[in-house]
């Protein structure tokens, strides 16, 4: 019986898989829930979550603030294309993306070609709610950073809108629902 179970768990993780092929790349600024929503999707699928800003912190061995005080935003920028490019390289799973790798046309290009991006669109007070106060977040320190959010999004939601799908990640929705609508909006489904 544990055998045919886990048959059928696996069964319906393929089932829930929309792209199997194909990585699943999640896209959009701080505090849309890109982690969350990713490793949510992992779950569901079966598929392996990868956060392309821990890999990041895990192969300079340093946060991502510290690089960014260290060696500044180009650098990083730099790294993070990298490793966006060598985690596409290996087998599809589910990567969450920082908020400025879909500005770069290196990391979009390796995106198109090997995964299926979703950006997860939020408005300007739900993302605000999630990232204020949170040190880790080296772009909004010193300053206003709500005014610094709303700039951010001015100039770059032309880029995440050319994503392939867009998903509301709103407050009345939890991470789980927000990752099911992931996955309507992949089937060619409306993602509500």
């Amino acid at each position: 019986m544990g055998a045919n179970a886990g048959h059928r768990s696996e069964a319906a993780a393929a089932a829930a898989d929309p792209a199997p092929d194909r990585w699943i790349v999640l896209v959009g600024l701080m505090g849309a829930g890109k982690s969350a929503v990713g490793r949510a999707l992992g779950a569901m699928t079966g598929r392996a979550h990868v956060d392309a800003d821990e890999e990041i912190e895990r192969a300079a061995r340093a946060s991502i603030a510290e690089i960014f005080a260290r060696d500044g935003e180009r650098f990083f920028r730099a790294r993070e294309a990298e490793i966006v490019g060598r985690v596409l390289a290996g087998p599809p799973g589910i990567l969450s993306t920082g908020g400025g790798a879909w500005m770069s046309d290196e990391v979009r290009a390796a995106v198109s070609a090997r995964g299926v991006s979703v950006w997860l669109r939020a408005d300007l007070d739900t993302l605000w709610s999630r990232v204020k106060g949170r040190s880790h977040r080296p772009l909004l320190q010193g300053g206003d950073g709500r005014a610094v959010l709303r700039e951010l999004m001015a100039a770059r939601e032309p880029r995440y809108a050319a994503a392939d799908h867009a998903v509301d990640s709103r407050p009345d929705r939890g991470v789980q629902q927000t990752a099911e609508a992931v996955l309507r909006a992949l089937r060619g489904e409306a993602a509500g």
